[in-house]
């Protein structure tokens, strides 16, 4: 997430701006004698922002031209959340003096903050061009573009953040920013050395801690970020970031019913967090209480219809609770997208669900075609023959259905005790029908 500006102009009030901020030497109108002008610094001085919006508008229909009139217009609405009338006062702002510093970049955060990531990267990137008095804020705009960068251009974000440095002194954020870079290039040893840097200037920082944990946690140390994050709780005991990692490393260490009770407490507060959600049904279908994993998928579903992971995983909770009608629909619509799986595996994986949970539902044709996906990507096993013999019989295919059960009892041997017994059974039968 983006750091909000603050705004620090020559006005205390402003200092509580969420959009940005106006040059200490400069003076906010260019006409003080104008009584209405008054009247607005002495709102804005109190933060009566809705009485500086309502005269600054007034202003402004007077002032179509004054850039600064309109840049405080914008922060008042901003400060107002009132985020279309502060974008178009920005805008008129910009439209009226392009070389103007502070609108571009009270825009380029405001975009940032309401999801226009490209719109906010190009504020930003010109704000950055253009010469301001006030350098701390110049870096507070490469520290935006930093972030905006960090995932897509990490290469430029390191540059940006190296910009913001030279102009102003490192901040906890910059060692935190630097660490995530470090990490999303590959260089772990680099993550981690930022990341303790910070933990040992700032030993509360939750954001560190929470960094460091995630690092470990990739690297399959379970031991140390469980350490960690122990220690970080016993200090920031509530924080739902630190718990959720601390489950999920219980749950790297196959600790289930030390993860359940702090992902159920964490679910309790935030219902409505779907990471929370996934990570609690996740946790309860490993611990096989599928029932209670069941309905947290389904909600799961319900907000992510296209998800094949959570379509996957809701029908593998429907198959153990014998919901095969069900489970075959969930399943079905997750094997068709298969270019949404993160891995072929995890498509094949779905695909033997289904043809199993088509086989049960008594569907012999959704099973083909759910082996067809799965074949395509494994070889054989004995439960794959085992299924298409059985699909093959309930059409009447005997020539198939014959190979397949002798291909299936080939490779079982004694493994499946129950199956060939049918298979034997069966084929007995199916010589008949010849």
């Amino acid at each position: 997430m983006l750091v909000v500006l603050s705004a620090a102009g020559s006005q205390a009030a402003r200092a509580q701006l969420p959009a940005g901020t106006t040059d200490t030497t400069a003076q906010p109108f260019a006409a003080p004698q104008d009584p209405l002008r008054a009247d607005a610094n002495a709102a804005l001085d109190k933060r009566d922002y809705t009485s500086a919006a309502k005269l600054l508008s007034e202003l402004a229909d007077k002032n179509p031209k004054d850039a600064h009139l309109l840049y405080d217009l914008g922060l008042s609405e901003d400060a107002l959340d009132r985020t279309a009338a502060a974008d178009a006062a920005y805008r008129r702002a910009i439209a009226t003096d392009a070389t103007y510093f502070d609108p571009h970049l009270a825009l380029g955060l405001l975009l940032a903050r309401t999801g226009k990531d490209v719109e906010a990267r190009a504020e930003l990137v010109t704000a950055t061009g253009l010469t301001t008095d006030n350098q701390a804020l110049k870096a507070r705009a490469y520290r935006a573009l930093a972030r905006l960068d960090q995932t897509s251009r990490p290469s430029a974000a390191s540059e940006e953040l190296l910009s913001a440095m030279k102009i102003s002194p490192e901040t906890p954020d910059d060692i935190l920013l630097s660490g995530e870079l470090a990490e999303s290039s590959g260089d772990s040893s680099a993550a981690e050395a930022a990341y303790r840097r910070l933990l040992a200037a700032d030993p509360h920082n939750r954001d560190a801690a929470a960094a460091l944990s995630h690092l470990l946690i990739n690297q399959k140390k379970p031991d140390q970020a469980e350490s960690l994050l122990t220690a970080a709780l016993a200090k920031d005991p509530e924080s739902p970031t630190l718990n959720a990692q601390l489950a999920a490393v219980y749950e790297q260490e196959g600790k289930a019913t030390q993860a359940v009770p702090l992902v159920e407490k964490l679910h309790a507060a935030h219902p409505a967090d779907p990471e929370i959600t996934r990570l609690l049904a996740r946790l309860y279908a490993n611990s096989q209480q599928y029932d209670k994993a069941a309905p947290l998928y389904s909600a799961l579903v319900a907000s992510s219809p296209q998800d094949p992971t959570l379509l996957d995983d809701s029908g593998d909770a429907e198959i153990h609770l014998h919901n095969f009608a069900l489970a075959e629909t969930l399943l079905k619509r997750a094997v068709a997208q298969p270019e949404r799986f993160a891995s072929k595996d995890g498509l094949s994986d779905s695909a033997s669900r289904l043809a199993f949970a088509a086989s049960e539902n008594n569907d012999p044709e959704t099973t083909l075609q759910a082996l067809a996906i799965r074949d395509k990507i494994l070889p054989n096993s004995p439960s794959s023959l085992f299924l298409a013999a059985t699909a093959h019989d309930k059409l009447h295919h005997v020539k198939q259905a014959t190979d397949l059960y002798k291909q299936f009892l080939s490779v079982a041997n004694g493994k499946f005790p129950d199956e060939e017994w049918e298979a034997r059974h069966r084929l007995i039968t199916l010589a008949h029908m010849r």
